[in-house]
């Protein structure tokens, strides 16, 4: 009997460390016109394990666009300018960490067709120990709880400059 009820506590415990790791909420993306050949994706993530995770980058369906990036902006001289996050973005143990419009955002290149209210598209995160989490993504109007209307002008390669 003890080993039948060491053998499924252990499957338990297994079960709930495979349940915990890094939450996602929120994800969606602005809908784009035709012509604009990239788009971002926002949302919330929470990394519910006592240890740091670190996301690294992501993917979509080459039916989406060729290729993401991890992105984040930086102030530069006054200057807000868009950068790639090479080193990937640090999920702190037991913390909420927001992609969101002038912070960290995914990016896509080379949108194979604009993205549209009310359509949605799976986007897969990749993180430094190996693991990967399937995300859904809602396209999503601008809602009127933002103070201003915000957009990015993205150039494909090269430095990315971002104006009001």
């Amino acid at each position: 009997m003890q080993k039948w009820t060491c053998a499924i506590a252990t499957i338990l415990l297994a079960q709930m460390a495979l349940a915990k790791g890094v939450a996602v909420r929120d994800a969606f993306a602005r809908p784009t016109v035709a012509g604009i050949q990239q788009g971002g994706a926002f949302m919330q993530l929470t990394n519910t394990d006592p240890t740091d995770h670190v996301l690294i980058g992501a993917s979509v369906s080459k039916k989406v666009a060729a290729y993401t990036e991890l992105h984040t902006h930086i102030n530069e001289n006054g200057v807000m300018k868009m950068r790639q996050v090479k080193d990937g973005i640090v999920l702190p143990a037991g913390q909420t960490v927001a992609l969101q419009a002038g912070g960290y955002h995914i990016m896509f290149f080379d949108l194979k067709q604009p993205l549209t209210a009310g359509q949605s598209f799976n986007l897969k995160l990749k993180f430094k120990n190996g693991q990967s989490k399937n995300v859904k993504v809602q396209v999503k109007k601008m809602g009127d709880t933002h103070s201003h209307h915000h957009e990015h002008q993205h150039e494909p390669h090269g430095e990315h400059h971002h104006s009001h």
